[in-house]
């Protein structure tokens, strides 16, 4: 049986979305896999997200550990080459994290590397097949991975689909004892929290997004009054943010804002993951873009091949005639 371990990550005591996704990445990798959730951090929220993780893992593995108390890749390294097994297929997001943590980690295991990826399709013997995508999703990349010592892997988040609810009645094992010393050279100093603008796009069950397409500051204006129409609110890709058309907190994505509506429309966006790593919560998405093989169409629930120019004046007209 494959031995599989998720790191769960968490913020004010409210864990990542990515923790209800390893469970289906798991079941692709190995459908009769072990999954072991592993959890880090200090006092209550730790105890708090561990407990919340026993109705989805069997088994839940808990660090508590002063030094764990906030996000430092050095030290939760320390910490988990204590207490996983050498031959350890190990799991976290391909987020910031996730990228500083899991590099480091397969030298200090001596295991197989790889990341982003966003498909598994099984083991064969010691080699594990996985997808990862190249040139802005383009492209996808088909990787076999030798785990005979085990591999270390981040996944994207949203890539595999979560579970709802939970049944597990699993249990929490405290290995805190087990850490060891996780002294570190780096020091965490704080957290800063961004500024939110005019609007919070966070707070919007329904978001007007735009990219590219909208080719020139003042066609914003038009999805302004599609969002109108809609009750919506206008957010955006990141080339729009740095054309300096919309303030950094409209921004969309791995280096904007994490949003979670219900439906997201995106308005000629070529759907890079660094773009759709920002939409969270599984949304209904309806995408509109000129490029037939535009990445966005792969995760959309609707897809539209047209101008955006022409298509979101003709939508605005319709709803407002309704």
């Amino acid at each position: 049986m494959t031995q599989i371990f998720a790191y769960i990550p968490f913020i004010n005591g409210v864990a990542a979305d990515v923790a209800l996704e390893y469970p289906s990445a798991a079941k692709k990798i190995d459908e009769g896999a072990c999954l072991t959730a592993v959890v880090t951090g200090s006092g209550a929220d730790l105890d708090k997200i561990a407990d919340e993780m026993t109705s989805i893992y069997s088994e839940v593995i808990k660090i508590d550990h002063a030094d764990l108390a906030y996000p430092n890749g050095e030290v939760v390294r320390k910490a988990l080459v204590s207490i996983l097994p050498a031959d350890a297929i190990f799991l976290t997001a391909h987020d910031t994290f996730g990228m500083d943590l899991a590099p480091g980690l397969c030298v200090k295991m001596d295991s197989a590397y790889a990341a982003d990826v966003v498909d598994f399709e099984g083991i064969d013997g010691t080699t594990l097949k996985a997808v990862r995508q190249e040139l802005g999703g383009a492209v996808s990349t088909h990787m076999t991975i030798d785990i005979s010592s085990g591999a270390v892997m981040t996944v994207r988040p949203g890539a595999f689909t979560p579970v709802e609810g939970g049944s597990a009645n699993g249990s929490v094992v405290d290995k805190s004892g087990d850490a060891g010393d996780l002294s570190a050279k780096r020091k965490f100093l704080e957290i800063v929290v961004a500024e939110v603008g005019d609007v919070d796009i966070t707070k919007s069950d329904v978001l007007v997004s735009i990219g590219r397409g909208i080719e020139d500051e003042d066609n914003i204006e038009i999805a302004q009054e599609l969002a109108e129409a809609m009750k919506a609110v206008v957010s955006c890709s990141r080339p729009i943010v740095d054309a300096k058309w919309l303030e950094k907190s409209r921004q969309v994505g791995t280096s904007g804002q994490t949003v979670k509506p219900k439906v997201y429309m995106a308005m000629g966006i070529s759907g890079s993951f660094q773009h759709m790593g920002g939409v969270k919560g599984n949304p209904f998405i309806v995408a509109v873009n000129k490029n037939p093989k535009a990445p966005i169409f792969q995760v959309a629930d609707v897809g539209i091949v047209e101008d955006i120019l022409d298509f979101i004046p003709e939508l605005t007209e319709t709803i407002n005639d309704l």
